[in-house]
């Protein structure tokens, strides 16, 4: 418990560095981990067993508080484009990357068959939920052309496909008898029952959460988090994909009314968080870093072919059936988004325990491609954005306040913009929804406590409470003594 503790103190330390190096904060807890290991502080671990089963339970925690923080309205825009990033383009890019991974071979005299370099593609060919979340969030990076929920809604539902081409590639090279037949119904059994399975686990578990009353309010977020490795073991059991369905139960749950709303969102954040260190820890343990001076030439090999050439072509490949939906700076964007984190690690441990990879040459390969793609594509992911004219202004929070569950109303911000005649209407002279009111102005870093003969300024936001609304306002604009506060009440989401 002493050295666990330590390390954890440890890596949060590390984490508040990544904000001063531009580099993602999980890279960190990668090294803490090397840095603990047998090279260096000397703790010796290589249980496999161990850091896949915790690999399992994170990355289903990390999965499902993903889809609750995914709304529908965010990713229905880009819905169909994100589905075949997560199908058709992780399959590109394992068979791109297997080729490439079988040219390198050729190339430094090192003989691979094709079969086993596809399933070295396999194992990385989904770009992490943890690393894209936690960087394009940690940023605070806004982007044009929907490209933010594309690229996190592509992230969290692509691994399921990875794992499926793991466990199938991982049985070829095992020599197991299988038809092209069987392995295509085995793909869409798992994808097929892992998302019905998810939409009706995720209905049910939150009609049950809103049906039963528990007096203890805490034990909300424990109910939830059983239902999370439910969802995951339940739909294994039906031979579905379990990580398809814990991302879509996530998803379901979070664009549906719960109880304790905010209480619970607020523990999976914590708890993700947790997992996300603890796992990168473990992995960072796995590694001898002694070890990866042998793969050092065909990893950079790998590594730039997959961040220039592979992602890249199969991101283009699967964007063919949508064009015009997005500009050629937005592809490349996309292309450059191919982050590699946690799960390619995770499933690297699959083929190890398989007898495939005896000396943790497969490892070895994924886990330098892993801090290589954090180190190349993490750290540039906001500068990349400016360059390619794809970054947005991100909208700027103006106040930080959450109701309690219990108050069943709507804070709402709304900004006072360009467009108006000119400045100086009152708040009195303002036609505001029924059931509504203005509760506080931020005007610059001045916050205002408002009446009736408060004057509206152009760059006013207003923080609104509404009861029994429906919708949100994004925008108002001052007029000439005239504000189109009428038909706000369709603009209000109801919590």
């Amino acid at each position: 418990m002493l050295v666990g503790s330590i390390i954890l103190f440890v890596s949060i330390l590390a984490g508040k560095l990544s904000s001063r190096f531009g580099a993602p904060m999980l890279l960190f807890f990668l090294f803490v981990g090397m840095a603990f290991g047998t090279d260096g502080v000397g703790i010796e671990f290589d249980n496999f067993e161990a850091v896949q089963f915790v690999g399992m339970l994170a990355l289903s925690i990390i999965l499902f508080s993903g889809g609750m923080d995914t709304a529908y309205e965010d990713v229905r825009p880009v819905l169909k484009e994100g589905v075949v990033l997560a199908t058709l383009g992780v399959v590109l890019t394992t068979l791109l990357t297997g080729s490439v991974i079988y040219l390198a071979g050729e190339l430094i005299g090192v003989e691979i068959p094709f079969s086993m370099a596809l399933l070295i593609a396999a194992v990385m060919s989904s770009t992490d939920s943890a690393t894209v979340f936690a960087t394009l969030r940690s940023k605070r990076l806004g982007l044009k052309e929907n490209l933010r929920p594309l690229l996190e809604l592509e992230s969290g539902s692509n691994d399921p496909m990875a794992y499926i081409l793991t466990i199938m590639l991982i049985q070829v090279n095992s020599g197991m008898d299988g038809s092209v037949g069987e392995v295509v119904f085995t793909f869409f059994k798992q994808m097929g029952i892992g998302a019905l399975s998810g939409y009706l686990l995720g209905k049910g578990a939150a009609h049950f959460i809103n049906r039963i009353n528990i007096g203890n309010k805490s034990l909300y977020s424990v109910l939830l988090l059983s239902m999370v490795f439910f969802i995951y073991s339940f739909t294994d059991l039906l031979g579905g994909n379990g990580y398809l369905a814990v991302y879509i139960g996530g998803m379901v749950m979070g664009n549906l009314k719960l109880s304790h709303k905010r209480t619970l969102a607020t523990f999976m954040d914590g708890v993700t968080w947790l997992m996300q260190i603890v796992m990168f820890l473990m992995l960072g343990l796995l590694v001898n870093p002694h070890e990866l001076v042998d793969i050092v030439l065909i990893g950079v090999i790998i590594g730039v072919a997959m961040i220039f050439f592979t992602r890249p072509l199969a991101v283009w490949l699967s964007m063919l059936p949508f064009r015009g939906k997005f500009s050629s700076k937005a592809k490349h964007y996309i292309s450059w988004v191919g982050l590699r984190g946690a799960a390619p690690i995770l499933f690297a441990t699959y083929p190890k325990l398989a007898g495939l990879d005896p000396d943790n040459t497969i490892f070895n390969i994924v886990f330098f491609i892993t801090i290589f793609s954090m180190l190349v594509q993490g750290t540039t992911v906001g500068s990349v954005a400016r360059v390619l004219g794809v970054a947005d202004k991100s909208p700027e929070k103006g106040f930080d306040i959450d109701l309690p569950d219990e108050v069943k109303a709507a804070l709402t911000e709304v900004d006072i913009i360009e467009g108006g005649a000119r400045d100086g209407a009152k708040l009195r002279d303002v036609k505001i929804p029924e059931r509504s009111l203005v509760v506080m102005i931020r005007r610059g870093e001045r916050y205002i406590v408002p009446n009736g003969n408060t004057v509206l300024h152009r760059g006013d936001k207003l923080l609104l409470i509404s009861e029994d609304v429906q919708e949100t306002a994004p925008e108002i604009r001052a007029t000439d003594h005239i504000v189109n506060w009428s038909s706000l009440t369709k603009f209000i989401r109801k919590e």
